[in-house]
């Protein structure tokens, strides 16, 4: 199926378009020759563990590095040869918490609306605030904002000059559930709204719920680029997680992946092993107090192909 406002024959240019994307730092090769493109209206997750290049990619996409090899556009502008095209129809919300403590929530957005050539902007400034419960932070300085309040600003400041395309590195990192649900309500009605959504973080169940298509990224390299469901599929088998009033015979522990005390979670080939699973443990005497199956996740894709925890 074709998502909403995309394109069937490639008509409109790409939201996103990279072609052999190139970048090191000294001897450290942060990107080696990316190539991704993502349509307008997709909701997109990057993946992959610190130092995978995530960043150094959206570093590219805003301008704020230069690429050492390859291209780049957002919307058809080139992000070098047209800077300030492409940034006008591009909103980051940044990893780091970064502000200007001698300005209130209004006056910070006010000064990014500017920096757009937007005047008179307050209107949207205010439904920004009230989607992301800033209303009454509103003439709050900067400074005295909590951690989670100050996420909540930079999200408000990627949005304030109205992006069609919006990236989002890691923007719930650290932030209470509260405010991680009601981004994520606004964030996807601006994604039905027809804004391209690229989102990188580290909670693999945001990105398995809200992402259309992920990519996953190793040492600058995209190791898997496909639907999240394809993605899920690819992993045959299933999870089981026993409880047992026993041990577990040695002939199922190359089946363990996790084990607290009686409670043994066993990853099998396919479902039909799982008869087998309980004729050993038949056999050795062992009773199974409890007994949940659990389909693969996209955490388990992750680690597959990635092959590192999530850190």
């Amino acid at each position: 199926m074709i998502p909403r406002n995309l394109d069937p024959f490639n008509l409109m240019p790409p939201a996103i378009d990279v072609r052999q994307a190139r970048k090191h730092y000294g001897q450290l090769q942060a990107l080696d020759g990316v190539d991704l493109r993502i349509e307008q209206g997709e909701f997109f997750g990057l993946l992959g563990p610190n130092g995978a290049g995530k960043t150094t990619l959206i570093n590219l996409l805003a301008g704020l590095a230069l690429p050492d090899g390859g291209q780049l556009s957002v919307l058809g502008h080139d992000v070098v040869k047209h800077y300030r095209a492409s940034r006008r129809v591009l909103g980051v919300v940044p990893q780091e918490l970064a502000f200007d403590p001698f300005f209130t929530v209004r006056e910070t957005l006010r000064l990014q609306s500017g920096f757009f050539g937007l005047r008179h902007n307050d209107t949207w400034i205010n439904e920004i605030m009230h989607h992301l419960d800033l209303t009454s932070k509103a003439d709050t300085n900067m400074r005295r904002l909590s951690g989670g309040m100050k996420r909540r600003v930079l999200v408000a400041q990627a949005l304030v000059h109205k992006p069609p395309v919006i990236v989002l590195d890691e923007p719930t990192a650290g932030v209470d559930v509260e405010l991680r649900q009601s981004l994520w309500r606004f964030i996807q009605q601006l994604n039905r709204d027809g804004h391209t959504i690229l989102l990188t973080t580290h909670y693999l169940e945001e990105a398995e719920a809200l992402c259309t298509r992920i990519a996953m990224l190793k040492h600058g390299r995209i190791v898997a680029l496909d639907s999240t469901q394809n993605l899920l599929s690819s992993l045959a088998g299933c999870r089981v997680r026993l409880k047992l009033a026993g041990c577990l015979p040695a002939a199922l522990l190359p089946h363990v992946v996790e084990q607290t005390d009686s409670d043994y979670l066993l990853t099998l080939p396919t479902y039909q092993a799982l008869e087998s699973v309980l004729a050993e443990l038949r056999m050795a005497g062992v009773a199974v107090q409890e007994m949940t199956l659990q389909q693969p996740d996209l955490e388990e894709v992750f680690l597959r192909l990635v092959g590192r925890a999530v850190q």
